[in-house]
């Protein structure tokens, strides 16, 4: 049976259509069992120990067990079931056993140890060297060097973690699910613009019910928040919305952010750290704690003053305009849209055509074509999880293959919400080949109805770049070693070729090439190019204030001793207090659907959205000294930040591209924060 099993069969792309749920735990297993005879090869040898038949083979260990489980947990957040579900939540403790054995083996790390001792004795290259340290701190850092009680408490509380963590996420996909919004009556669409009451009917027709539905998946629930008329429905909206995980049910998530930081706190202290941002950070540019926390005072000492005088001109405008007493979280969107109607005689109405899903992904990729010589062709022979899945060939000039990309656009019941970019395959080299990375994005966009193709808003093209950028760091990765490659970075340096992309988005010489009218061809109107620039930074100190508030309750769950914290919507009001603007809402709680720290990685990390920011607003000042498009800028970019994935500190990296480390000016000069030069 087990040779039936197309996991286990030799594959070069992922074989979905051939693999039943079933097959995914013996898989697992029978990896396992794989990656342990090849861990047993380097304990049990009698040569003395080197980097060559120690870390190089540690490295590769394990890599059918990779490919597995990448193709596993992929599914699980962007096509999931009940039955997916189920297993993960039984292979999750399996695969945490297999990494506590590993790091806790006593004969493996004495081997990595002493090639670790005599580093500088060796002649490492800097990329050898990083793979050493690397390996080195993984073991330090995972509990090596406690005793065996202490080994078994890590076992212990790693396996709560993983299971908490997906049973927060299951949580948070049943509730964005389980909402919708039902109307039958036409006049409670006031407001609305055609498309988003077309998606809505198309809902609705899916339901086998009359009228018009609206969910709390984004392409839905973004424009009904930014256009409906109705102040009541939109306040039942945001609330539902803003309610994921906090009903005191059976999906409420109070009791897993409480379990999740305790035992990660404890994790933290077992390991020696005073607190689990002391831990998280040793390994992120930031390094500590303090670091980061003075990183955000200094940007909400220069954001709060501009979000304070935007809010009160909102209030103002929404008192003129609807006799609004007092602004709620559920008037943001709705009156910020107005505002900047009246201000720059722009809407997104007004964009979307120009928008057309197709023409902003050929954008991307002539864009891609013009910085770094890349070509994406559509092929039809790979294999995918889901009908409205496409895959391309990328190529370099000379026609070598780069990569094979996948990208899955469309929201589903089944797909986690937001957006995300991942990998089934990393790119490495050994035995003189070089193996290419296979790369997917996996986005919740505005999907086509029965009158309109999927027409995009301008918030989700500038997230298709910001996705897209993630995709270049992995496909233009050209490393040895894959647990280096690609994104394989410190946490808070990954954002930077994600958000240096969306810069491109503003530029009328990257406009030209993909935003054309879907119906007519005309490309859009200097005009309008003019206006996304002028309101690139409309309200953009209430965005950053909002930003350092998620920033902010992520390191008060994370940079303390929590303990004490009994009530999480209690924390949760302290934590923003310093960057409120609108009245609490009694009904909400951020934490318990904030996927980014208890479920995506991003725990003791949400600032570094910010901190790359400062980073790509740096990084696109050169590029437009030089020219958007000058090939040597790209090349260099490539050369120094997107080929070399974790080979090195991202600081020599970056300081390698620019010439200097990068200063906040950059930034706070691109968001209107200072007088530009």
């Amino acid at each position: 049976m087990m040779n039936q099993n197309p996991l286990l069969e030799p594959f070069i792309h992922a074989p979905f259509s051939k693999i039943k749920p079933e097959h995914f735990k013996p898989a697992i297993e029978e990896a396992i069992l794989m990656a342990k005879k090849e861990i047993e090869k380097i304990t049990s040898s009698t040569e003395p120990a080197t980097f060559s038949n120690t870390l190089e083979e540690l490295e590769f260990a394990g890599e059918t067990l990779d490919r597995i489980t990448s193709i596993f947990f992929n599914l699980n957040s962007a096509e999931t079931n009940d039955q997916i579900q189920q297993l993960a939540q039984e292979i999750s403790p399996i695969l945490t056993d297999f990494k506590n054995d590993l790091i806790q083996d006593p004969e493996l790390f004495e081997r990595v140890k002493t090639v670790y001792d005599q580093k500088d004795e060796l002649g490492l290259t800097v990329e050898q060297d990083t793979l050493l340290d690397k390996k080195y701190r993984m073991f330090t850092r995972n509990g090596t060097n406690l005793d065996a009680e202490g080994k078994q408490q890590l076992r212990q509380l790693d396996k709560k973690l993983a299971a908490l963590s997906l049973k927060f996420g299951e949580n948070v996909l049943a509730e964005t699910n389980r909402y919708e919004l039902h109307i039958v009556n036409e006049e409670e669409l006031d407001g609305l613009p055609p498309g988003a009451k077309s998606a809505a009917r198309m809902l609705a027709k899916e339901k086998n019910k009359e009228g018009w539905i609206f969910n709390l998946h984004y392409p839905s629930y973004i424009p009904f928040m930014k256009y409906a008329k109705n102040r009541k429905l939109r306040k039942e909206m945001a609330i539902a919305f803003g309610a994921k995980g906090f009903h005191n049910d059976h999906l409420d998530n109070q009791q897993n952010v409480l379990e999740i930081v305790n035992l990660r706190y404890q994790k933290a202290k077992l390991l020696g750290y005073p607190t689990y941002a002391h831990f998280k950070l040793e390994e992120r540019m930031a390094e500590t704690p303090e670091k980061v926390n003075s990183f955000m005072e200094e940007l909400l000492h220069k954001a709060k003053p501009a979000a304070q005088y935007e809010f009160k001109e909102l209030e103002e405008f929404a008192q003129n305009l609807d006799n609004i007493e007092k602004l709620q979280k559920w008037d943001a969107a709705y009156y910020s849209e107005k505002l900047k109607q009246d201000r720059f005689d722009l809407d997104d109405e007004q964009l979307k055509p120009y928008f057309e899903l197709n023409n902003v992904i050929n954008g991307v990729f002539t864009i891609a074509g013009k910085l770094y010589g890349l070509k994406f062709k559509e092929v039809f022979d790979v294999d995918t999880y889901h009908p409205e899945v496409k895959t391309y060939l990328v190529t370099d000039e000379d026609g070598k293959e780069i990569s094979l990309f996948y990208a899955d656009f469309h929201p589903r019941e089944g797909k986690r919400g937001g957006a995300w970019m991942t990998s089934y395959k990393s790119q490495f080299r050994r035995n003189d080949l070089d193996e290419r990375p296979h790369i997917s994005i996996v986005c919740n966009f505005t999907k086509p109805t029965e009158e309109e193709p999927s027409l995009l808003t301008f918030n989700e093209v500038t997230t298709l770049f910001h996705e897209f950028g993630h995709a270049l760091h992995g496909m233009l990765a050209n490393t040895i070693y894959p647990s280096i490659s690609g994104t394989n970075v410190f946490w808070d340096f990954v954002e930077l070729p994600s958000q240096v992309l969306e810069n491109w988005c503003y530029e009328k010489e990257a406009l030209e090439l993909f935003a054309t009218h879907y119906e007519t061809g005309e490309v859009i109107p200097e005009d309008l190019i003019q206006k996304i620039k002028d309101s690139s930074t409309f309200h953009e100190g209430m965005a950053t204030l909002r930003q350092l508030s998620f920033g902010m309750l992520d390191m008060s769950w994370h940079s303390e001793d929590p303990s004490n914290i009994t009530d999480v919507k209690e924390h949760e009001e302290k934590a923003f207090e310093q960057t409120q603007l609108y009245p609490e809402v009694k009904e909400n709680c951020m934490s318990t659907s904030f996927s980014h720290i208890f479920q995506g990685g991003y725990a003791a990390g949400y600032y570094s959205y910010k901190w790359a920011e400062v980073l790509d607003a740096d990084t696109f000042e050169y590029f437009s000294e030089k020219g958007i498009f000058d090939r040597d800028t790209a090349r260099k970019f490539r050369d120094t930040i997107l080929s070399q994935g974790g080979t090195e500190h991202p600081l020599t990296l970056y300081k390698r591209f620019r010439g200097k480390e990068a200063a906040p000016e950059a930034l706070l000069r691109r968001a209107g924060l200072l007088p530009k030069k």
